[in-house]
């Protein structure tokens, strides 16, 4: 079990991380569908919410390059949400325009500091998305 997996079942199990990086953060579990597999792919990412909006950003640790996780969900704006034991669809919107997105990309970095620094370390404009709920998971 890698990684990532080992933080997944963690976090179903407990609703939370229980160890490593994300313990005591914001964390949500994001399922997108493959853009060209169509297989489903979760990821663990941190979080802030503005309004009934979560607000995610496709930082990737400041790589040149987004993470899959981004160009999934613009094929397929239609998510699944785990937040603690909820479970649930939302729909993915990039925030736009820029003001927008600089917005919640500050407001996201108060609250998650390390994102300061990954602005830093690319040339790239970060992405920052909306998840708006709107229902329950799919079977």
């Amino acid at each position: 079990m890698g990684w990532n997996d080992d933080l997944i079942a963690d976090y179903r199990a407990n609703g939370k991380p229980t160890k490593g990086p994300f313990v005591g953060r914001q964390v949500l579990l994001l399922t997108t569908k493959g853009k060209k597999s169509g297989t489903l792919h979760t990821n663990p990412l941190v979080y802030t919410t503005e309004g009934k909006d979560i607000v995610i950003v496709a930082s990737k640790g400041g790589a040149p390059t987004s993470p899959d996780w981004f160009f999934n969900l613009k094929a397929d704006p239609t998510v699944t949400v785990e937040l603690g034991h909820e479970k649930f669809q939302a729909r993915a919107k990039v925030a736009e325009p820029e003001t927008e997105r600089e917005r919640l990309y500050a407001a996201h970095a108060k609250v998650h500091p390390g994102f300061l620094d990954y602005v830093k370390k690319t040339t790239r404009k970060i992405p920052v998305v909306r998840l708006e709920r709107i229902g329950p998971a799919a079977a």
